[in-house]
C-alpha cells in the first residue's frame, strides 16, 4: 500500500512539473503576453522573447526572407552626417554570418561599422554630409543637391570578400543653406557670436546669384556688370534656432576693406532699408534664422573701383522681445548710427565687369571724383551715410 501511495506522489508531481513547464512556455511564446514584458515594441522582423533570463526583440526564429532586393538600407540623411542601416534580421535570414560588417567606398574603418556603436539588430555605418568624405559623391541639379554612396557588405574586414554591394543617395532640397554647405568654393564670411548662457552661435553671409538664393557666387572674387542685382544671404548656421532670430542691424558698402572706412553708403541702417534707394529690398530680416536683401550694383569710381559689403548681426531672443524691424521714414532720419565692429561680417571684393579694360585697376584710384550708381548719379553728401 505505501508503495503504492509512493508511487502515486511521483506522478502527481511529475505532472505538476509538467504543467509548471508548459505554461512557463506558453507565456514565454504567446505574443500577446510576452510583448508587453519587452522594454520596447518590436518590430515585425522581430519577436519578444526571453533570452538568458532577459526580455528582449529577437530577430523571429521563423522568418523566412530568400529575396536579397527585400534587404533596402534604412537611411537618416541629417544635416551633418548620413547614417545608412541594414536589418540584421533579414541579412540572417538571407544566409549572412554574425560576423558581417559593413564599409563605405572610402573603405577606412572610420567609414566602416566596426567604429560604429551597434544598435539593436541593426548594423550601421555614418559619414559626414560632405562631398568626398568616406566616398560621397555630390551631384547636383536646379532643385536638389544628391550625396551618393555605396554601402559593402564583407564576412572579414581584414580580407574584405565582398559579398554583397547596395547604393543609396541622400536628397535635399536647395535653400540658402544647403547650397552654402554644397559649393565647392563660395564666397562666404563667418562669424562665431557668444551669448551669456546660451552658448556660441555660428552667422555665415554670402553672396548669391539670383533672388532664389540658391546659388552662391565661388571662386575667390566676383565681377558683375553694371546691371546687375546683388543678392545678400545671412544664416545663423549653429545655435538655437528655436530661440534666436538673426537680424540685420546695418549693412553698408566701403570701398576699401576696412570696415570702420569713413566713406560708407548704407543698403541697412538700424534694421531698416535705404529708403532713398529703390533698389533695395530686404525680403526677409529678424523674422527667422536666416536674413536676406538685395540691391543693384554700385561702385565708387570716385576712389576705388572695388566695393566691399560689411554686415553687423544680432540674435534676438524672439520669446522675450519683438525682432522685426518697425521701420518709419522718420525713424530713419533721426537715428544715429553705432557700429559693433565685433559683429560685422564682410564679403569683397566686388568689380565692375570691364573695369580693367578701361585702365582701372584694382585699388588705384581713377580722375572720376563721385560715387557711380550703375542705375543713378549719387549726390557726394550720399557717401556719408545721409539718407
Amino acid at each position: 500500500m505505501s508503495q503504492l501511495l509512493e508511487r502515486m506522489t511521483s506522478v502527481l508531481w511529475l505532472a505538476l512539473a509538467s504543467y509548471i513547464l508548459t505554461v512557463s512556455s506558453t507565456e514565454q511564446q504567446d505574443p500577446a503576453t510576452s510583448e508587453n514584458k519587452c522594454d520596447r515594441t518590436c518590430r515585425p522582423e522581430e519577436e519578444c522573447r526571453l533570452v538568458s533570463g532577459t526580455w528582449g526583440c529577437f530577430c523571429r526564429q521563423n522568418l523566412n526572407v530568400s529575396d536579397v532586393h527585400s534587404l533596402q538600407p534604412q537611411l537618416d540623411c541629417g544635416d551633418r552626417e548620413i547614417k545608412v542601416s541594414l536589418d540584421k534580421c533579414l541579412l540572417g535570414s538571407l544566409g549572412f554570418g554574425d560576423e558581417v560588417h559593413a564599409y563605405l567606398q572610402d573603405g577606412n574603418w572610420n567609414c566602416s561599422s566596426l567604429g560604429q556603436s551597434e544598435e539593436e539588430n541593426w548594423i550601421s555605418v555614418t559619414s559626414p554630409t560632405q562631398a568626398g568624405a568616406c566616398g560621397n559623391v555630390l551631384e547636383r541639379n536646379q532643385t536638389h543637391a544628391i550625396y551618393k554612396n555605396t554601402l559593402s557588405l564583407v564576412n572579414d574586414f581584414i580580407i574584405r570578400d565582398t559579398i554583397l554591394s547596395i547604393g543609396f543617395q541622400c536628397a535635399y532640397p536647395l535653400d540658402m543653406k544647403v547650397s552654402l554647405q554644397t559649393a565647392l568654393q563660395p564666397i562666404v564670411s563667418s562669424l562665431n557670436i557668444s551669448v551669456d548662457g546660451e552658448g556660441e552661435f555660428t552667422v555665415r553671409m554670402a553672396l548669391f546669384q539670383d533672388q532664389d538664393y540658391r546659388s552662391p557666387y565661388e571662386g575667390t572674387a566676383v565681377v558683375l556688370s553694371v546691371e546687375s542685382m546683388l543678392y545678400v544671404g545671412a544664416i545663423l548656421e549653429r545655435g538655437d534656432t528655436s530661440r534666436f532670430n538673426l537680424v540685420l542691424k546695418n549693412c553698408y558698402a566701403t570701398p576699401t576693406e576696412d570696415k570702420t572706412d569713413p566713406v560708407k553708403y548704407f543698403i541697412i541702417r538700424n534694421s531698416c532699408p535705404n529708403q532713398r534707394d529703390s533698389t533695395v529690398s530686404v525680403e526677409e530680416n529678424g523674422v527667422s534664422a536666416e536674413s536676406r536683401f538685395s540691391v543693384q550694383m554700385f561702385m565708387f569710381a570716385g576712389n576705388y573701383d572695388l566695393v566691399f559689403l560689411h554686415c553687423e548681426v544680432s540674435l534676438c531672443d524672439f520669446i522675450k522681445q519683438e525682432c522685426q524691424p518697425s521701420c518709419s521714414r522718420s525713424q530713419l532720419r533721426s537715428e544715429g548710427v553705432a557700429i559693433n565692429p565685433a559683429r560685422v561680417l564682410d564679403l569683397g571684393p566686388i568689380t565692375r565687369k570691364g573695369a580693367q579694360s578701361l585702365g582701372v585697376m584694382s585699388g588705384t584710384p581713377s580722375t572720376a571724383g563721385f560715387l557711380v550708381a550703375w542705375s543713378m548719379v549719387l549726390l557726394p553728401v550720399l557717401l556719408a551715410g545721409l539718407f
